[in-house]
């Protein structure tokens, strides 16, 4: 099955479940709700499955990522549905040193020896504080941590204005440390993201039985970053809705969501063509669920909280060249800059290392700056900072590759929705309950790895089995 493989549009028009949204969260609710016995039917409004995942096939046939690729360590959920796919991963290149880059100079580290290079050393405090932070929060309810009013009255910025002098750390410099970080993880700034929501974050990078950490969120090895998904992690969705066959109704936006006497009524362009359920999975990202008409109208709480979940600015640019060059100076293809266009950088090879990709991601402030110029200038912006890192062997690549995920109609941002002060104590209570007949998925509904693909993946099982429930419910009343 190929990434733009068609479904015709004949799926059944009365179902015990619609899902709206055929991404990971969406396909994964659908996938167990087939196999526990209910029909289900699948609306996506692109004319493509995957959602925030995006395969990019080069010349050669070679698979590279456009959207999310990562798996590791604690993502069990999405390691799990590898296996039960039969699809593999392979470990990301760390055989070589990183590059941190600052004022125009090139600093080397190995970082199998230490977590971050010594120009940034003095920042490790930070760390400690947030972990230790973090570990008084709840990932299932951090509205309910002991500190929770205080710590989401706050940006992150304003937290580490506030505790610098106590940590020994220069303000200036511990701000535009995590702002590195900041720039593919949230696509937002410091000043942009309570301090709450990256403690519970960082109480999520784990599972049921290990405590999450952020030295694993930003590792490599043994971290968030570890391994990719062998054929790209669009791969998982195709696999899911070839398996649902005609469930799936491909170029269908859901416009209209009507609830009136037990039954859902789903309406997309065509108002003459709708299909009723028992209940329905909403799985598309949040600033997107309150543009559908709802009948009757979205509870106040609900579409409040929805509206106040924006999407980070991110796009992932790479470069296509001959082989992976930077291995034979003894560089893995990792680089942080201090500043410019691309914050952090890459090794995204396929498995065979041919051709070699580079791949940097502009988000954030360096985003909203970047995005106004022309297509050419975009590229020459993006191509500077790869020679500043790898040299001159990096400004003519092959092919060049822009994904811009503020661009996509049915996403518009990514990779998480990173919230502001407020939101998480005032409103995220109401965000995985249902209304009446209808439940929520998404990767911004997880416990844990929030953002991540397991979090999509994970709220899809979550959602699957609520409803399950509602139906088992039902039909013992009947009887």
């Amino acid at each position: 099955m190929t990434a733009d493989a068609q479904y015709r549009n004949d799926a059944p028009a009365q179902v015990d479940v619609i899902v709206v949204g055929a991404g990971l969260a969406g396909l994964t609710a659908a996938a167990s709700l087939k196999k526990r016995g209910a029909s289900v039917t699948v609306l996506e409004a692109r004319d493509r499955v995957g959602g925030r995942t995006l395969n990019h096939v080069l010349p050669g046939g070679e698979v590279i990522d456009a959207g999310g690729e990562y798996v590791g360590p604690t993502q069990d959920y999405i390691l799990g549905l590898l296996k039960e796919l039969k699809i593999d991963t392979f470990l990301d290149y760390t055989g070589g040193e990183d590059l941190y880059i600052a004022g125009g100079t090139r600093h080397r580290w190995d970082p199998n020896k230490q977590l971050l290079p010594p120009q940034l050393k003095a920042y490790e405090p930070v760390i400690g504080e947030l972990q230790k932070l973090s570990e008084t929060v709840k990932p299932e309810e951090p509205w309910n941590a002991p500190e929770a009013q205080l710590w989401d009255s706050q940006t992150v910025q304003t937290w580490i204005l506030e505790n610098s002098a106590r940590l020994q750390v220069d303000a200036t410099g511990a701000i535009e440390f995590v702002e590195i970080f900041f720039n593919s993880a949230f696509a937002g700034r410091a000043m942009d993201v309570s301090l709450l929501f990256l403690l519970a974050q960082i109480a999520g990078f784990g599972n049921e039985s290990e405590k999450g950490t952020l030295v694993r969120a930003i590792s490599s090895k043994e971290g968030a970053q570890e391994r990719r998904i062998v054929g790209g992690s669009q791969l998982v969705s195709l696999k899911l809705a070839e398996a649902l066959g005609t469930s799936v109704v491909l170029s269908t936006p859901v416009r209209k969501i009507e609830q009136a006497d037990s039954v859902v009524t789903v309406t997309s362009d065509d108002p003459a063509t709708s299909w009723t359920a028992k209940h329905a999975i909403v799985a598309v990202p949040p600033p997107l669920a309150v543009e559908i008409e709802w009948q009757p109208l979205l509870p106040a709480a609900h579409d409040t909280v929805r509206r106040r979940m924006a999407l980070g600015t991110l796009a992932k640019c790479q470069a296509v060249y001959v082989s992976p060059f930077w291995e034979y100076e003894g560089l893995s293809g990792f680089a942080i800059k201090q500043s410019g266009t691309v914050k952090e950088m890459f090794d995204n090879s396929p498995p065979g290392k041919t051709p070699g990709v580079l791949n940097g991601f502009v988000g954030g402030h360096a985003w909203r700056a970047w995005q106004g110029l022309t297509d050419m200038e975009r590229r020459e912006a993006v191509l500077a900072d790869f020679v500043e890192a790898f040299g001159v062997a990096a400004a003519k690549p092959l092919d060049y590759i822009e994904q811009d995920w503020t661009r996509e109609r049915w996403t518009r941002g990514c990779p998480v929705s990173a919230l502001e002060p407020g939101v998480i104590t005032d409103f995220l209570p109401v965000l995985t309950q249902s209304f009446e007949l209808v439940h929520w998925a998404g990767t911004e509904t997880a416990v844990f790895w929030n953002g991540f693909m397991d979090g999509a993946v994970s709220s899809g099982a979550r959602a699957a089995e609520e409803v399950l429930k509602k139906l088992q419910d039902a039909r013992s009343r009947e009887r």
